[in-house]
């Protein structure tokens, strides 16, 4: 719901790609995961159209070259595979005992802290940016009013996890000193960038792999840290006040808007401003620009790297058996559904010591970004760099939706 696109709010295809003029990339670019979805859960007609069914061998096929988007639990593609009959009966009983009881929890934790927004706002003046259209928020708070809304957020937002079922957050550390030599091949200018924790300076974001929507609740319980979300989001209820409190900016997804150099510009100024002012709320990045499933790294937008500030970089993994909370191709409603239906869900989450851009790095935010995504996929061995985006993903689950429109969708090239 809050994926970041500071750079590209319409990714260009990797070369070879042929989309049609009625692919869903051209067409409206509504967020594929967020499209409403009111079929019956346990339904299996994830890869049926009107007219057919795509093939085994094509659904293979599918999932090997928009790898960064395929599911692999039990549910299957878009959340619909064929349940075995024990995965029913959990779910059933789910639905009937966890399912009401977590709702009316969540729902009792995001009014509380609704009201205690609105207190505490109350006599107090929105920041509002000319230069962009519709970007108001409390980032500006001080005092006893700001100290209110942090500590009440990061408590409230962990209990949040903790009713989602994320009981332990399993949290390390990585001190990466000892490995500042240049990998071969490279100059000391074109490497990983300066990792010195002994520097003084404040970062001024932090910048993080995107997998779930429930990455927003983890980073709101560490740092209470303002994100980019789409504008729709502050106009929520409840929501759209608690984001205004976060200092959220908020972006036009639908389309290169007018007011795009002006809310890159906002981005800008408020890493900046976090990384010469300790009072300041932090910013925190999705470079990728949306979701995947977490086991890979796409292409980083270079929005965020603009400022030149040190930032800290975040890898969140979600561990799981049968259901994965990745937000990848699967619709809002139902993925929340089934995580609620979950009795336990993992998170893993390994921090890295603040990243000090070398001076090339600073003019030249390509760089920077691209270093930064290499240490992260480094240090989480397992993280593989993709260069797709936004784009096939649409592509992706168009196909799997059955769109025969994309004649080209099955002749990509192989990651």
């Amino acid at each position: 719901m809050m994926e970041t696109e500071l750079h590209d709010v319409k990714p260009v295809p990797p070369k070879g790609h042929v989309i049609s003029p009625d692919s869903p990339s051209s067409a409206s670019p509504v967020d594929d995961a967020s499209q409403k979805d009111d079929r019956p859960l346990l339904k299996s007609d994830s890869c049926s159209s009107s007219s057919g069914r795509i093939s085994a061998e094509s659904l293979e096929e599918l999932n090997k070259k928009f790898a960064a988007f395929a599911r692999h639990d039990v549910y299957g593609p878009l959340g619909r595979g064929e349940l075995p009959l024990v995965e029913k009966l959990l779910l059933g009983v789910a639905c009937v005992t966890l399912l009401p009881l977590r709702v009316v929890l969540a729902t009792l934790i995001l009014f509380f802290y609704y009201l205690v927004c609105r207190i505490c706002t109350l006599f107090s003046a929105p920041n509002r940016d000319e230069a962009a259209e519709e970007q108001e928020d409390f980032a500006h708070m001080r005092g006893w009013r700001r100290t209110v809304v942090v500590s009440c957020g990061r408590f409230l937002s962990r209990v949040m996890l903790f009713v989602f079922g994320f009981y332990w957050i399993s949290e390390s550390f990585r001190d990466l000193e000892q490995e500042q030599s240049p990998p071969q091949g490279k100059s000391s200018s074109q490497n990983d960038g300066k990792i010195q924790s002994q520097r003084p300076e404040r970062p001024g974001a932090i910048v993080c792999n995107h997998v779930s929507y429930v990455d927003i609740l983890y980073h709101m319980s560490s740092s209470f840290s303002s994100f980019v979300a789409k504008r729709s989001v502050g106009k929520l209820p409840l929501v759209g006040l608690i984001s205004k409190c976060l200092g959220c900016v908020f972006v036009q997804r639908e389309s290169k808007s007018s007011d795009f150099k002006g809310v890159a510009g906002i981005v800008i100024e408020r890493v900046k401003e976090s990384h010469e002012d300790e009072s300041a709320p932090m910013m925190m990045l999705f470079p990728e620009g949306t979701t995947t499933n977490g086991d890979f790294l796409l292409p980083f937008k270079t929005g965020g790297f603009l400022a030149g500030a040190p930032v800290i970089p975040v890898i969140l993994r979600y561990p799981y058996q049968r259901f994965s909370a990745a937000w990848d191709s699967i619709s809002g409603f139902r993925h929340v559904i089934l995580l609620l239906c979950q009795f336990v869900n993992h998170l893993e989450v390994i921090r890295l010591p603040v990243y000090y851009p070398s001076q090339e790095e600073k003019t030249d935010p390509k760089l920077y970004a691209n270093n930064i995504r290499r240490l992260m996929a480094r240090e989480q061995g397992d993280l593989v760099m993709s260069d797709i985006g936004l784009a096939e993903k649409r592509i992706y689950i168009a196909a799997l939706n059955g769109n025969n429109s994309l004649p080209s969708v099955l002749h990509h090239k192989d990651d």
